[in-house]
């Protein structure tokens, strides 16, 4: 029977298993990396998300936002969140020009979900129970028409007014007056600004989209408003659009 050397180095393993051993190493460390770092943007991408939904008041703000990453409702809300932060940087821009102008105390620019919003009070543009347009208030819509058609967005005109009934031939409820003034200010940026009548769109709201409560004062007075509303394209895109081949190929009997 053959003897033991213990003088003599027994190897251990082949060296073919050692190279095998060591590049199964590196590739396990390799995927436990991209595990983490996969985990780790969602985790930023859901929290991203979820403070820009509290900000523009889509979520509550003890709601809370779980998406699978990479899937199509993660996509869609990123798009919508760079579609919100280009308008918002275009609304620093105008306010700085309405500030050089001096017509900040006449509008004021606001962001939500639907968009940039340039916010009239109702004094600025009309009078009490008025869809005219004040001769001094085309200072102000004529400027914010000229900042507006320096970007290409679809714009809604939005008529709101506070809940004091009012009941005139021309107007026999705050449903006319709301819808009256929206359309007062489209035809404004058509004939005055040379708008195209496609980028326009006008609603009036009546007393039913309050900021404010009605039971003061001054909260009826943020009610009557005008709101022009630079709609974000993912939006504006579910408009109607016009043309024959936009028409359904069969109309439904």
């Amino acid at each position: 029977m053959p003897q033991l050397n213990h003088d003599e180095e027994v190897p251990r393993s082949l060296p073919w298993l050692n190279s095998y051993a060591d590049m199964v190493t590196l590739l396990w460390t390799f995927f436990i990396l991209l595990f983490a770092v996969s985990v780790l943007n969602a985790k930023k991408f859901e929290s991203a998300v979820g403070s820009l939904q509290q900000a523009f008041g889509v979520l509550d703000k003890s709601s809370s936002l779980r998406l699978d990453p990479g899937s199509a409702a993660e996509m869609r809300l990123d798009a919508i969140a760079r579609e919100l932060a280009k308008l918002e940087a275009y609304g620093q821009e105008f306010q700085e020009e309405l500030e050089k102008s001096g017509l900040a105390d006449k509008v004021s620019l606001e962001m939500d979900d639907r968009g940039l919003i340039f916010r009239f009070k109702d004094s600025a543009l009309f009078d009490l129970g008025s869809a005219d347009i004040r001769s001094d208030a085309s200072s102000v819509l004529l400027k914010v028409g000229q900042l507006i058609r320096t970007v290409d967005y679809q714009v809604r005109i939005e008529g709101h007014t506070d809940d004091w009934p009012i009941s005139t031939v021309r107007f026999p409820s705050n449903w006319e007056l709301s819808t009256g003034r929206a359309a007062s200010v489209v035809r404004f940026f058509i004939e005055n600004v040379g708008f195209s009548p496609k980028k326009l769109e006008a609603a009036g709201y009546g007393e039913y989209r309050p900021i404010e409560t009605n039971a003061t004062p001054e909260g009826r007075q943020r009610n009557r408003r005008v709101d022009v509303v630079l709609l974000r394209p993912s939006l504006s895109e579910l408009e109607p659009r016009s043309g024959p081949e936009n028409l359904p190929a069969t109309l439904p009997r």
